[in-house]
């Protein structure tokens, strides 16, 4: 039985509901840590005094913060709960707003809310879950979770609902720092056209199960090989190649699409089965495009450890 990361309630108006916060995604990376080459053991970190070896007992560090250099002012958890505008223990809701005018981007990290079971919230929790699938609004509102002020969303996900805690407007960076908000590219009708094509030739219907962590899997395989006495040949990755002529490369991709090799073999009278879908050859003048089955790396080491607090 998953255990509950937050004990609180969801406020709204008059309204109070006794809830329960849960993790609703976890990692299936193959944990990695740091070895000595060498001699094939563990690294371990300590916590120690700047400039000393001294280790410090975990439940005598404290939070810090530098006003200026050589001056820092220390903050106890009490302190930083003081800090806060709400109480820790409410998400309260305040405003109720439709989900597609909040851009994914704000969104950090997923968690299950479920009502508490001792406290007989179970009725109010779904009046809440079915009222806002009606109106298809979503909640939005701050929390406090692990000393820490969330802005967060609040909306109904399959029989239950879901919390997304979200970045600050002032976390998200402008997008024209990456781009350039003067330097504005353009492009003729024809060149829109057959990235149209190519788009349309490689449309799908959205199913999460079809794509799976690949590297995880190589991985894994290497390992288990390498377990076993056998020696890895490892290959230079390949480089990513630069789009010269634009068109020319959309030109390529069409040829190599799944719609335009149907059309090739209705005119040659072979089979006209659509074939599973590709990524395109094409790759941007910066590197290579990411893919779904890459979004999520691995740690190649072991972090330094952290304090962590109850909710």
């Amino acid at each position: 039985m998953a255990r509950p990361v937050w004990r609180g309630s969801i406020g709204f108006g008059l309204v109070n509901i006794p809830v329960n916060i849960y993790t609703a995604t976890e990692s299936h990376q193959p944990e990695l840590h740091q070895y000595d080459a060498k001699t094939g053991k563990r690294v371990r970190y300590r916590r120690v005094i700047e400039g000393t070896n001294a280790e410090v007992p975990y439940q005598q560090i404290v939070d810090g913060y530098e006003v200026r250099k050589n001056k820092v002012v220390l903050l106890t958890d009490e302190e930083l709960a003081a800090a806060h505008p709400r109480g820790g223990h409410t998400l309260e809701l305040e405003e109720f707003v439709k989900i597609e005018a909040i851009d994914p981007i704000a969104w950090n990290h997923t968690y299950f809310v479920g009502p508490d079971q001792a406290s007989g919230a179970r009725k109010a929790y779904a009046v809440l879950r079915e009222a806002m699938a009606d109106l298809k609004r979503v909640g939005v509102g701050r929390i406090v979770m692990h000393a820490k002020q969330y802005l967060a969303t609040l909306r109904p996900f399959k029989t239950g609902l879901a919390l997304e805690t979200m970045f600050f407007a002032d976390e998200i960076r402008d997008i024209d720092e990456i781009v350039g908000g003067d330097a504005k590219a353009s492009s003729s009708p024809r060149e829109r056209g057959m990235a149209k094509s190519l788009i349309e030739s490689m449309a799908g219907t959205w199913r999460h199960d079809r794509y799976e962590d690949s590297y995880r899997d190589n991985l894994l395989a290497l390992v288990k090989r390498k377990a076993k006495g056998e020696v890895i040949e490892t290959k230079a990755a390949p480089q990513a190649g630069r789009v010269i002529d634009l068109m020319e490369a959309l030109k390529q991709s069409l040829g190599k699409s799944p719609a335009a090799a149907v059309d090739s073999a209705r005119r040659t009278g072979g089979a006209t089965r659509r074939p599973k879908p590709t990524m395109a050859a094409t790759r941007s003048k910066g590197g290579p495009q990411s893919s779904p089955q890459s979004r999520t790396g691995t740690r190649t080491g072991t972090r330094s450890p952290s304090k962590k607090r109850a909710a």
